[in-house]
């Protein structure tokens, strides 16, 4: 595939942040410029375009050596929107260096360079990103994407373009629009639930015009749970081929040997004391904290507390719905913290109350803690994931009269370590990442050999 015009404005590659948070020691003021791209081997990043890689926080830009770019490495190139707190980017930025740490070329390119997770699982992560954003860019960010991913992909030429998850979809439908043949095969993640119940009827119409479209479109799809094998299938209508089923990689074996040996040595309330609830999300429509916030009123005990971690554009509605139920005693709200998993240990009971999910990456933190849960029935793969019942209260989405009636009844300390842990070993990223790599091994296949559409890679 040869280099084509460049699509939005020129590319920087920001500086890794040092450990103060800025450039690193060898940051020069200003930014890269870009500069017209020249073809390149398969393997360098294009320095012409003012594309290098970093090693680390601080470190100077490098380029790549002969023996590198000899290598026949698979290039699987990632877009994200920002480093704002999100499942879907927080999982992408690992796989990211997980590739990279494999020995694979990744490159990553975010639309913009804000966010918190630049800090904690983003840092050190060399990434591209256009040289100026607008005022408007972040309220405007798919559209932002769309004009610029087009030009990083002719430079770049990867062999796979990898799609972190739903709401990154219409982003790749575009590509294949404007790069047409030019266009990698594109993964796509189904990170979110296609049944959307929470949506009207009336517009559930052109929701599933949508899906088939993204089924038509794009080339291969990575469920996170056995049941989003038929639920993808039927959704964006695509055979069993085009669909690979591989354990959501949220969790990594030194964080579940953290989480579990911190659950074991960590402080247990007294007789008597007050069960420890935890909620960690964004707030937002979708994860639906005011229900858990009712339904807490109505289920919880004298002494019963509820920590709610993470931000988001419902906080203020939220604080005040606690002002207003008298909770203020009860519940904390601690803002979006870094890597907020290692804080499980230190409760009791996990609540989750969305209206719908893909495969909740909490859920799985909460049986690696080996903690009670209870949560909405908001996904095909919840009853999966939580046993049957066996590792978790399940209760129909939006009923707060059911889930107070889960909380009232929630029990610490009743799960089956044995069985948790288990279930928490399936959704590794050390297993994940493999797995994603073959997948795109074979779609590099199948494309080399020039077989339009009809991706039928064995899962």
């Amino acid at each position: 595939m040869g280099a084509g015009r460049s699509v939005g404005p020129p590319l920087v590659a920001p500086r890794a942040p040092g450990p103060d948070g800025r450039g690193g020691p060898h940051a020069r003021a200003g930014t890269l410029r870009a500069r017209r791209l020249r073809p390149h081997r398969r393997g360098d990043l294009p320095a012409a375009a003012g594309l290098h890689r970093r090693d680390g926080a601080g470190a100077r830009p490098r380029l790549a050596t002969a023996a590198e770019s000899r290598r026949p490495s698979l290039r699987v190139l990632t877009f994200l929107h920002s480093f704002e707190p999100g499942g879907v980017e927080r999982i992408a930025l690992r796989l990211v260096r997980q590739w990279r740490a494999m020995g694979v070329d990744a490159p990553l390119f975010m639309g913009r360079t804000d966010g918190d997770m630049r800090g904690d699982v983003g840092a050190g992560l060399d990434f591209v990103s256009p040289h100026r954003t607008r005022p408007w860019t972040a309220r405007m960010e798919t559209l932002w994407m769309i004009w610029t991913l087009p030009g990083v992909v002719r430079r770049l030429r990867p062999d796979i373009l990898f799609c972190a998850g739903n709401t990154y979809a219409i982003v790749a439908v575009a590509l294949k629009v404007l790069l047409g043949r030019r266009c990698p095969p594109i993964l796509l993640k189904v990170s979110n639930d296609l049944d959307r119940q929470d949506m009207p009827a009336w517009f559930c119409v052109f929701y599933r015009l949508w899906l088939k479209i993204q089924g038509h479109c794009l080339d291969h799809f990575i469920g996170m749970e056995a049941p989003m094998a038929e639920e993808i299938r039927v959704g964006l209508g695509v055979s069993e081929g085009r669909i690979t089923i591989i354990p959501d990689p949220a969790l990594s074996r030194p964080l579940i040997e953290a989480l579990r040996t911190g659950g074991m040595t960590g402080a247990r309330p007294g007789l008597g004391a007050g069960r420890r609830f935890v909620s960690i999300g964004r707030l937002t429509p979708q994860k639906n904290i005011g229900l858990m916030l009712r339904a807490f009123a109505r289920g919880a005990r004298g002494g019963d507390t509820l920590t709610v971690i993470g931000d988001g554009p419902q906080r203020a509605m939220l604080e005040g719905l606690v002002e207003d139920r008298g909770l203020g005693a009860q519940v904390k709200f601690r803002g979006y913290l870094p890597e907020p998993a290692y804080l499980l240990p230190s409760f009791d009971v996990l609540l989750l109350s969305s209206d719908y999910e893909g495969v909740p990456a909490v859920i799985l933190e909460g049986l690696a803690a080996g903690l009670a849960i209870v949560a909405t029935d908001c996904s095909r793969s919840m009853a999966t994931l939580l046993g049957h019942g066996g590792m978790g209260a399940l209760v129909p989405v939006g009923d707060e009269r059911a889930l107070a009636g889960a909380i009232a009844r929630a029990r610490p300390f009743c799960q089956d370590l044995a069985q948790t842990l288990a279930q928490a070993h399936r959704f590794t990223i050390e297993g994940a990442s493999r797995d994603y790599l073959q997948v795109m091994s074979k779609l590099r296949r199948v494309s080399r050999r020039h077989v339009p559409n009809a991706l039928e890679v064995a899962s």
